[in-house]
């Protein structure tokens, strides 16, 4: 017996945004059971993880590396700093800005959860042969700097 067509299924799938946002959903979800940390979330990771390359950024700049806007990582980085992760520096040549930069814990907590956010990126592209997951994160590359002037908060692209 063939299977009845479902035209919902039908309309959503072909269209990319609807697709990238469920497989974003899917990588959170594999995110948590990796990382089994359900206290530092994918975004505040994403902070941490660049903070641990660049320290000392201001939070304009920080949030132009992750694509977040001010108030965003405001917020995110006031919760990490509430929790012991990053500490913020006024700058002594203009207050308005701050520098955040981790402190030893934060340092641990981006080394220990590295392997297991590996892991998770691991599982979500296994489905995919070597040769399909260049072409994929090429793509998904090209899209993302090609729309970059679209977003809310532009990211400083490479």
């Amino acid at each position: 017996m063939q299977s009845e067509a479902d035209p919902a299924k039908e309309l959503l799938w072909a269209r990319p945004g609807f697709l990238v946002r469920r497989l974003h959903q899917i990588h959170v979800a594999m995110f948590f059971e990796e990382c089994k940390s359900p206290s530092i979330t994918p975004v505040q990771y994403a902070i941490l993880t660049v903070l641990s390359v660049l320290p000392g950024l201001d939070q304009t700049a920080l949030g132009q590396e992750v694509g977040f806007d001010r108030t965003t990582t405001a917020d995110v980085v006031r919760r990490l700093e509430e929790r012991g992760l990053v500490e913020r520096k006024d700058n002594p040549a203009d207050r308005r800005m701050r520098h955040v930069h981790l402190t030893k814990e934060g340092q641990t907590v981006v080394a220990s959860l590295r392997a297991d956010m590996e892991r998770a990126q691991e599982r979500m592209l296994a489905p995919l042969r070597p040769a399909q997951r260049k072409v994929f994160m090429d793509l998904l590359s090209t899209l993302v700097e090609a729309n970059n002037d679209y977003s809310r908060t532009v990211l400083r692209i490479m």
